[in-house]
C-alpha cells in the first residue's frame, strides 16, 4: 500500500471505484481571474502540453511514452484496451516500479518500520494543540487511531491525507493504469524493467527536512469535501489528456487551501516539482537511452505528470534528437 500511495502523491492523478461514493467536483471551473490567468500562463509556454501517448523516434529506435494514473478507474477500460497491442508487441516495458520491486519495497518496510517512524519525538510533540486536534479528526476519519499515528515522520501523514475519508480503506493501487500494461506484459512475456531504484520516491520524501515534511502535513490537511474536489479535478484533467493543466492547476488549488501561509505552500510545491519530477525526468533519460540502444522497439509508462514542459520527459528526448508524435490514447 505504501509504495502505491508514494506514486499517489508524486504523480497527483487519484482514482478508485470505491470514489463513487465521493462527490467531488471538477474545480477548473472555479478558478477565480487572478488563479485563471496563472493557469494560462504556466500553459504558455509549456511544450507537449497535452496528450497521454506519444511516440518518440530516432533512426531505427522508437519509444512510446504513456502517460498512466497508477490508481484504478474503470474509465480505463477503453484506452488500456487500446494499448494492449503496442505493449504486448514491444520488446520491452519500462515501469516506474516493477511489481518485484514493489515487494521488496514493502519487505522492507515490513522488516524496518524505522523508515516510517520518527527516532525522538512524536507528532503532537511538534504540532500545537489545535493542530493536533484537527490532525487527530482527519486521521479518524481515515479510520486510523491519532495515537497509532503520532508517531509517523510527517511526510508519511502528508501521504495519508491525500486520501479523502471517502476512499480511505480501499485498495487504490488496484487495476491502475501502471498494473494493467504490466499485466498485458507478463501475459505477452515481454520482459519488464524499472526507470529508478526502487528507493527513489522513498528518498525523495523522506530526505525533506523535518519542518518542511512538517510543512506538507499541514499543507495537506483541508476539509474532506475540498480533499474530494482535488481527487475529482486531477482525475478530470487526465481523462481530459491534460497533464500540464492539471499540474498547474494542483499547484494553485494547493495555495488556495492550504493551511499554511501562501508562499509556503508554493515552496512545498516547487520543491516537490523538482525532487518528484524534474530531477527523476533527467535521470530516466539515460536509463530510456540505453534501452532503445538495445531493443528495436521500447514502451514507458509512467505517471502523465512527467510528460509535459520544459523540464519533461518529453522535452529532455526532443532535446536528444528524438522526433516525437502524439497518438490516440
Amino acid at each position: 500500500m505504501i509504495t502505491r500511495l508514494l506514486s499517489l502523491l508524486c504523480c497527483l492523478v487519484l482514482a478508485h471505484p470505491a470514489l463513487a461514493a465521493c462527490a467531488g467536483n471538477d474545480l477548473r471551473p472555479t478558478l477565480g481571474p487572478d488563479e485563471q490567468a496563472r493557469l494560462e500562463a504556466a500553459l504558455s509556454d509549456a511544450p507537449y502540453a497535452e496528450g497521454n501517448h506519444w511516440k518518440a523516434t530516432r533512426g531505427d529506435a522508437t519509444l512510446h511514452l504513456i502517460g498512466t494514473m497508477h490508481l484504478a478507474d474503470p474509465r480505463l477500460d477503453g484506452p488500456a484496451g487500446r494499448l494492449e497491442a503496442v505493449v504486448a508487441t514491444a520488446d520491452l516495458l519500462l515501469l516506474e516500479m516493477t511489481r518485484e520491486d514493489e515487494e521488496a519495497l514493502q519487505a522492507r518496510l515490513t522488516t524496518d518500520p524505522g523508515l516510517l517512524l520518527l527516532a525522538d519525538t512524536t507528532l503532537p510533540e511538534l504540532l500545537d494543540d489545535a493542530q493536533w486536534q484537527q490532525m487527530s479528526e482527519a486521521l479518524s476519519a481515515r479510520g486510523l487511531p491519532p495515537f497509532m499515528a503520532a508517531r509517523f515522520r510527517p511526510w508519511y501523514v502528508s501521504v495519508i491525507l491525500a486520501v479523502p475519508p471517502c476512499a480511505a480503506g480501499t485498495d487504490l493501487s488496484a487495476d491502475g493504469m501502471d498494473s494493467r500494461l504490466e499485466q498485458v506484459a507478463v501475459d505477452a512475456g515481454i520482459p519488464r524493467a524499472a526507470l529508478e531504484d526502487v528507493e527513489t520516491i522513498f528518498a525523495a520524501f523522506a530526505d525533506q527536512p523535518l519542518d518542511v515534511q512538517i510543512d506538507m502535513m499541514l499543507s495537506a490537511l483541508v476539509d474532506p469535501a475540498i480533499n474530494e474536489d482535488l481527487f475529482a479535478t486531477l482525475l478530470a484533467s487526465y481523462f481530459d489528456e491534460a497533464p500540464a493543466e492539471g499540474w498547474a492547476v494542483s499547484s494553485i488549488l494547493a495555495e488556495r487551501y492550504s493551511s499554511i501561509e501562501r508562499d509556503a505552500a508554493a515552496e512545498i510545491f516547487a520543491t516537490m516539482e523538482q525532487e518528484l519530477l524534474i530531477d527523476r525526468n533527467r535521470a530516466w533519460i539515460p536509463v530510456l537511452l540505453d534501452a532503445v540502444a538495445a531493443h528495436d522497439t521500447v514502451v514507458a509508462a509512467f505517471g502523465a505528470a512527467h510528460l509535459p514542459g520544459k523540464n519533461g520527459v518529453l522535452a529532455l528526448l526532443e532535446a536528444e534528437g528524438f522526433t516525437l508524435e502524439r497518438l490516440p490514447f
